[in-house]
């Protein structure tokens, strides 16, 4: 992930969120930018927001949701997406706060390409 995020050709970006005067950051984002052919505009995905468990319900998440919506905008994204699980009802109620709606006509697809050595697929 060092590589992939930091190396000559960055491929994510990654934000860190840090709380008052705590030693180590307590949350990050993670993101990277895509194409639109239908918009010809670059669309901002949001892979991650995590918030370490102690300290959520503190507004972190939605700080680290409101800085990606600010630069999708200063980057004239047209769009910006993210997945939820199913589960995750919370998140799903904070991001209709946001005025986010869930795609009925978009289904995920996945082609899982990687392997562990006992054949268990990661992704």
């Amino acid at each position: 992930m060092i590589e992939d995020g930091f190396g000559s050709r960055p491929r994510f970006e990654c934000w860190l969120g840090c709380w008052n005067k705590e030693p180590q950051p307590v949350a990050y984002s993670l993101f990277f930018e895509t194409y639109s052919s239908f918009l010809a505009r670059p669309t901002l995905y949001l892979e991650d927001i995590f918030v370490l468990p102690a300290f959520r319900h503190r507004g972190i998440g939605t700080a680290m949701l409101e800085h990606c919506v600010g630069l999708s905008r200063e980057r004239g994204c047209g769009r910006m997406e993210w997945t939820c699980l199913d589960w995750n009802t919370k998140a799903q109620a904070a991001y209709k706060q946001f005025g986010a709606r869930q795609m009925h006509e978009w289904f995920l697809y996945r082609l899982d390409l990687l392997k562990d050595a006992e054949g268990i697929n990661h992704g």
